[in-house]
């Protein structure tokens, strides 16, 4: 039986299995004119109805935190009797937001959010991050861009990834991820691999997990230079040395019409409009003008996502089953992605559609996200849902499958008939250049750090 301490300020955290953790660790956890009764859980499939473990919410919290379903958020609310809301995850419409307020204003409770001045933790060393103004806009292909730049000019980085636990929270405080080995022990959801593995492969460690302040703890001890790869369209968890915000040339206007990424333009040091090689002159202006408008400081790089397919032959002439980045498609609210660029580009015969083959919850997906367009979103939160995908791809009548979720999706299921594989990377399109911004950066930077050294040994 829940029961209240009216003395202290009764907390709701509404989110979606990342943010929302963080929040509470460094902002709630230890404060105890607090007492967050939960969170509630969002967006993510299976995720609600956990505990957040004793082991992680502190000596205020010793037997845990109940994690409940969203859709009841009003009973909680009640019951609970809460007196503010937060709201913790990312992603939504400004109108979407205001839904939300308007429900938790509704029972006379406030609705509030937290800034990055009570959120963001300091580094000892140096931190690029990348965030986005939504999801799929391409943020993982610029972290890895700048990755490769940072290790010719003789530097470590550390790529440091938005939280994703969707599994056991006490196994994923801390994760390290150097090799496919350690992907294969984590037992991860197809999402969770998808932002991981081409990092690895390309010698990049990266970290996740649920305690942000530890995994900053350790990362500093093998890093030169931390590189925040975030989810969604959130805000960063570390304090930027550089803050790089990505806009999708393929959705002008969002950079101001979702929260928090009109947060993440608004705030950005760089600006990079991705995707301008498959864009209209037209949106790429209409970017490029509203950030002049609203953030004049920041510098603006216009770069293209350059999409290649392994087997090109398995794509010309062919009718087609495309497959793409489930949260792109799905809560990204995009109708395609790189799959369908790549089967135009290569010239498919036909791209089927895939819904009369869906089977369980992609069913419902189609049914839920109205706008997805002839591709399959790459859904693969649990094991049933991957062996969905894995029927639902296999019963396709088409001659091959064009694989553009960011891992190779035949290392995880079986396919019945020829596929291949698409790679997407970013492009320097028009100076100035995005190497030329981080490599001047990254000068400026060791320089600055070198005179600071000399001044203490002074």
């Amino acid at each position: 039986m829940y029961t209240a301490d009216k003395k202290r300020e009764r907390i709701l955290i509404l989110g979606a299995a990342g943010r929302d953790f963080h929040n509470f660790n460094v902002f709630f956890r230890s404060r105890p004119q607090f007492e967050v009764v939960g969170f509630t859980a969002a967006q993510i499939p299976d995720i609600a109805c956990r505990l957040y473990p004793p082991e992680l919410s502190g000596g205020l919290y010793p037997a845990g935190l109940p994690i409940w379903p969203e859709d009841a958020l009003e009973e909680i609310i009640i019951k609970c009797r809460v007196d503010r809301c937060i709201l913790s995850y990312s992603d939504l419409s400004h109108e979407d937001v205001m839904h939300l307020a308007e429900r938790v204003l509704a029972t006379g409770t406030d609705f509030g959010f937290l800034g990055g001045r009570n959120t963001m933790l300091k580094s000892k060393k140096l931190v690029i991050a990348v965030c986005a103004v939504r999801t799929g806009a391409g943020k993982s292909q610029v972290v890895r861009y700048i990755a490769d730049i940072i290790r010719q000019a003789g530097l470590k980085a550390v790529v440091v990834r938005h939280p994703m636990p969707y599994g056991d929270l006490a196994r994923q405080e801390v994760q390290k991820f150097s090799s496919r080995a350690d992907l294969n022990a984590a037992d991860l959801t197809i999402e969770e691999r998808e932002e991981y593995e081409r990092h690895i492969d390309k010698g990049t460690v990266v970290y996740a997990g649920v305690d942000y302040q530890t995994i900053l703890d350790q990362a500093e001890r093998e890093a030169d230079v931390i590189l925040w790869d975030g989810g969604n369209n959130d805000t960063p968890f570390f304090k930027p040395d550089l803050w790089i915000t990505v806009a999708d040339a393929l959705r002008p206007g969002h950079e101001i019409s979702y929260y928090p990424g009109e947060t993440n333009f608004l705030a950005a040091d760089l600006i990079v409009i991705n995707k301008a090689n498959s864009a209209a002159e037209e949106d790429i202006i209409t970017i490029q003008a509203n950030a002049s408008r609203l953030n004049p400081k920041a510098g603006v790089v216009v770069a293209g996502s350059e999409v290649t397919a392994e087997d090109p032959k398995a794509i010309s002439g062919k009718r087609v089953l495309v497959v793409e980045d489930g949260p792109t498609i799905t809560h990204g609210e995009m109708a395609y992605g790189a799959g369908q660029v790549a089967a135009r580009r290569y010239n498919a015969a036909e791209i089927i559609d895939p819904r009369p083959y869906a089977v369980g919850s992609l069913k419902e997906i189609f049914s839920k996200f109205r706008h997805i367009g002839r591709v399959l979103p790459a859904m693969g939160y649990y094991p049933q849902q991957i062996r969905e995908l894995e029927e639902t791809i296999n019963k396709a009548e088409c001659d091959s499958v064009i694989i553009a979720s960011p891992i190779d999706l035949r290392r995880l299921i079986q396919i019945n008939k020829p596929s291949t594989y698409i790679l997407y990377d970013l492009v320097d399109m028009d100076r100035p250049y995005l190497r030329e911004k981080i490599e001047e950066f990254i000068s400026k930077s060791i320089s600055k750090s070198m005179r600071d050294s000399a001044s203490k040994g002074d």
